[in-house]
């Protein structure tokens, strides 16, 4: 069976957040990340929630959905730049490139960033192969 190819920017969809927008791919990030602000912790039937906004609007994206999810971990997590950070993990559905599956996503201010959102190796291993011309 052949695998969907993904490119080095992709439209991904997160339908349980109601968030659709371009993701970078990035086989060297470990984690999926998602653009966050106003982040708060609430307790849900005894389980700890997370509501954010995920506002972003630059010239190829505009985004401005507020989510509510539950939190399946916190993570120390590396950026590109070494700097380390705890933050919110979520498992949510994503669909991208006409597949749809469970996706563990880490919740970072990816503001200055020129998309909100990384797909890191976790989504992509066993699912997709990577040009990264297209």
């Amino acid at each position: 069976m052949t695998k969907p190819v993904l490119g080095y920017i992709e439209d991904i969809s997160l339908p349980d957040l109601g968030v659709q927008c371009l993701a970078k791919v990035d086989t060297g990030a470990c984690t999926s990340s998602l653009h966050a602000e106003q982040i708060e912790t609430f307790d849900r039937d005894g389980q700890l929630w997370v509501r954010f906004h995920v506002k972003f609007d630059n010239d190829e994206i505009t985004i401005d959905q507020v989510c509510e999810t539950r939190v399946i971990a916190q993570r120390t997590i590396a950026s590109s730049n070494g700097q380390r950070s705890q933050r919110y993990v979520i498992r949510t559905r994503m669909s991208a490139c006409g597949e749809t599956f469970e996706a563990e996503i880490s919740l970072s201010h990816r503001g200055s960033m020129r998309y909100p959102m990384l797909l890191g190796r976790k989504a992509i291993a066993g699912r997709f192969l990577v040009d990264v011309a297209l």
